[in-house]
């Protein structure tokens, strides 16, 4: 598998926020206070899903396009931090409007993954367009797997590969998840975190928000670092809070030279 001198170690900063409600500008002025200082100290940081807005259907009248003030947010952000940053917002576009997960970097390029897993409990389907594509993002020679909240309950989307064809390199290093996960179904979340950790031999990063939205739903936050044995190397209480983890680069590949489970996996192809 991968061999240590080709991957350093990565700084990753969890933005553990209270969103406001329906309120972009706000949020954006909100977001931005507590990450400007880290600028210099961290490689990555990773705002919660919809941040700009909180998870609400009718947040949708007010989706952006790709040319709009969050996409050039993010990117002014980067290139002030010195780092890349992630976070998810309604997207519009031809073919409808996505729950896009927004991956900004400092040199202006930007990626994005669309929310594969609609939440039909709350209807998200009805207006939302589901994404079809599986993205994996490089940063920092880190091989990263964007994922949306519900899509963490869903273990084969997020299922990481050995491939023999790229010198047996695992498909991803790190998967991260951006959530709105209320607070009732906490325990959920904090155990699929490290299901996905233990059984994708990676780190897993999962950020939440706090507080409560305008439908009356509370979030507990419980956003964490969890290495690939499914332990927590940092974790999150129920407050706003931003926290840096340095993700140990040399631990990983030892664990996977270790115990390469990977390669013993069964083959698929996804299918819509």
């Amino acid at each position: 598998m991968r061999t240590a001198p080709s991957l350093s170690d990565l700084r990753v900063s969890l933005v553990q926020g209270e969103t406001r409600w329906h309120d972009p500008d706000a949020n954006r002025a909100y977001y931005g206070a507590l990450i400007a200082p880290l600028h210099g100290l961290t490689d990555l940081v990773v705002l919660p899903e919809t941040f700009t807005s909180g998870f609400s259907n009718e947040a949708i009248a007010n989706a952006e396009g790709m040319d709009g003030p969050t996409v050039a947010w993010l990117r002014a952000q980067a290139a002030a931090l010195d780092a890349a940053i992630a976070g998810s917002v309604q997207i519009r576009t031809p073919q409808g409007v996505f729950n896009r997960l927004l991956f900004a970097t400092p040199d202006g390029k930007l990626a994005h993954y669309d929310k594969r897993h609609l939440f039909t409990f709350a209807c998200e389907h009805e207006r939302y367009a589901p994404g079809r594509e599986r993205v994996v993002v490089e940063w920092k020679r880190w091989r990263i797997l964007l994922q949306v909240c519900y899509d963490l309950r869903f273990p084969v989307f997020s299922r990481n590969r050995f491939d023999p064809a790229r010198a047996g390199l695992a498909d991803y290093d790190l998967a991260l998840y951006v959530a709105n996960w209320p607070s009732p179904r906490a325990y959920a979340w904090q155990t699929l975190l490290r299901a996905r950790a233990i059984e994708n031999l990676c780190f897993v990063v999962g950020v939440n928000r706090v507080g409560s939205d305008g439908n009356g739903l509370h979030y507990s936050g419980n956003s964490a670092v969890i290495d690939f044995l499914g332990q927590p190397v940092s974790e999150c209480m129920d407050e706003p809070v931003v926290v840096t983890t340095t993700l140990q680069a040399a631990e990983l590949l030892a664990h996977r030279q270790r115990f390469p489970a990977l390669q013993d996996a069964d083959g698929f192809d996804l299918r819509a």
